[in-house]
Formats: C-alpha cells, structure tokens, sequence
C-alpha cells in the first residue's frame, strides 16, 4: 500500500507539471494576439473647397511712353494721382511740332496752288496727285508728332510708377508714367488639372488679405484657360473682384478659396493614422476577423479631431485607433475596450 501511495504522488506530481506546461504554452499564444482598440468608421458629405494663394494685380496696366526720345516739359501727375481716360498727363518737348505746323500750312498752300492749276488746265494729273501725296505724308507725320506731344492716359486708373522728372530727356527704357486700372482688381492662381470640369465662368470665390484681417472680399470667375500644364498638371484661372471702394490694391497678399461641391467620403480619427518611417505616406491598420490589413490611405482635409479618407478605406470598416506599434500587415488582435 505504500509502494502504491507512493506511486500515485509521483503521477499526480507529473501530471501537475505537464498542466503548468499547457497553462504556459496557452499563455504563450495568448500573448501573440496584441491588445487593439477599433472605432466603426462612417462616410459623410464633405464640402470639397480648396485655398489658393495669389498676388493681387490691376486688370489693366499702362506704360506711358512716347516712340521716340524727347526733352519732358512737364508731368502733371505723381505717384497715387487717380487719372481718367484721355486725361493729358505729360506734356513733351513742341518745338519738333511747331516746325512740323509750319511746314504743314506750306505744303497746304502749294497744294492749293497745284489743285487751282490743274482745274484750269495748267497743271498735270500727275503733278496734282504728287502734291496730294505730299500734303497727306505731312499731314500723317504732324499728327503723329501730336500724339507723341501731349501723352494722355488711355484708362481711367491710378497713377502707379513715375520714372522722371520735367525737364528729363526721355531715352527707350522705362516709360515716363504707369497707369493701372484698380476697379476692378483681379487674382491668378493655378488649380489642379482634377477640378478642371468643376470650374465654371461666374463661379464665385471668398477672398481675404492679409491687409485687412478679419474681413472678406468676394469675387468671380471670369477667365478659365483652356489647356492644361503637363508638368504640374494645373491650369490658371482668373478671378475679377470688384473694387469699388478702392480698398484693394495691387500687390496685396490673398487668399482665394473655391468650393467645387460636396463629395461623401470616410473619415477616421486622428489616432487611427499612421506614418510610414522614412515616407510621408500615411496607413491605417483595418480590422476584419480578428487580423488587420495594412492599408495606405490618401489624405483628404482635417477636420476637427477626424481626416477626410479619399481612398484606402471604406464606409462600415474598423480602424485600429490604439496599439498600432506592435501591429504588422496580416497580424491576428484582440479588440479590447
């Protein structure tokens, strides 16, 4: 009966042991399943509106200049001086002009002699059109000495360069006076070849500047080119704002924002995210029957505490949104809450 005792201690002895192994190798598997947390993710619709920056600039904008050098009598204008069209605004050197009216009245007065001959038989057909010729090339070189004589502003605008002073001798180069249009005032920017078919005459657009914070301007579409860059895949549109108040001027800093619709796409918490080391990529780790897919997503807006998911994701799906750091593609996890 001892043998027998003694015999049973020893199987019961072995058999705790070889329970212990089994608790242990069950905690070893156990252990490989790593500890997750998983939020449902949903679709809504998402105003696709895009922020562009530009330089504010006139719609038109004038180089005052005669074609060819000559001594400035006088400027009447300075730097911020509104203009209106057909205003004189320089007025250059006459002398060339008063000799050039001199000649004129001659060759007006032979062709009156010339054209009186030739009435009565005196002069000859040829003779009468060279006088005519004469007077018409005399005529042409005086009114265009005119025009170069008294400059006038071809727009109503401001005054915005002024490269000399009276008295200057204009030589080609800068021109003497700019003239630019500030009412209205426009923007140029470049939106991606994506948008192209979303982009229309009349689109309206919310503008701010840096210049006036706090406060919005407004304006409208109103040139779209119609070919595309094939090497940034973008293509310029023109935006015209109304300046009625004269508050905007060229130069100024924008920022113009376009709202082409809405889209419904997901959106995933901010913990859900994950950057892949050495990329700018983004992935999220996606749950379905109890392993993870490492699924790389592209990145739409970030709104309030969630991103805008364009692809690699889909409506109803579960993203792990705590314990991603031990996690890999194919891993098996349990969801704890």
């Amino acid at each position: 009966m001892k043998y027998l005792k003694t015999l049973s201690l020893v199987a019961l002895g072995l058999m705790a042991v070889a329970c212990n192994k089994s608790d242990e190798k069950a905690g070893v598997a156990q252990s490989d399943k790593v500890q997750v947390k998983i939020a449902k993710v949903t679709s809504e619709d998402i105003p696709q509106t895009e922020t562009y920056t530009a330089t504010v600039e006139s719609d038109v904008k004038n180089n005052i200049a005669p074609n060819t050098p000559y001594r400035i009598e006088r400027i009447y204008v300075d730097v911020g001086d509104n203009v209106r069209k057909g205003q004189v605004l320089v007025q250059l050197d006459a002398s060339n002009l008063r000799q050039m009216k001199l000649q004129l009245e001659n060759q007006k007065i032979e062709f009156g002699r010339t054209e009186q001959l030739y009435q009565v038989g005196g002069a000859s057909k040829t003779e009468y059109d060279n006088a005519k010729m004469q007077l018409d090339v005399f005529s042409t070189q005086y009114r265009q000495l005119m025009e170069n004589t008294q400059l006038v502003s071809p727009i109503s605008g401001v005054v915005t360069a002024r490269n000399y002073d009276s008295g200057d001798m204009y030589s080609n180069g800068n021109p003497i006076l700019t003239i630019e249009q500030t009412n209205p005032v426009k923007l140029k920017m470049n939106i991606s070849e994506s948008y192209y078919k979303l982009v229309s005459l009349g689109m309206p657009v919310d503008i701010t500047l840096d210049a006036y914070e706090g406060e919005m301007f407004y304006g409208k579409v109103t040139i779209v080119y119609p070919t595309i860059d094939e090497a940034t895949h973008t293509f310029p549109v023109e935006v015209t704002i109304s300046n009625n108040e004269q508050k905007v001027r060229p130069g100024m800093y924008a920022r113009a924002t376009i709202n082409f619709g809405s889209q419904n796409h997901v959106l995933v918490p901010d913990e859900a995210l994950v950057k892949q080391i050495g990329a700018g990529d983004r992935y999220v780790y996606v749950h379905k029957g109890g392993k993870v897919s490492y699924n790389k997503v592209e990145l739409g807006k970030h709104i309030g505490t969630k991103y805008e998911i364009l692809s690699g994701v889909n409506p109803g799906d579960e993203v792990v949104i705590a314990g991603q750091s031990r996690l890999a593609n194919g891993k098996e996890v349990e969801v704890v809450k």
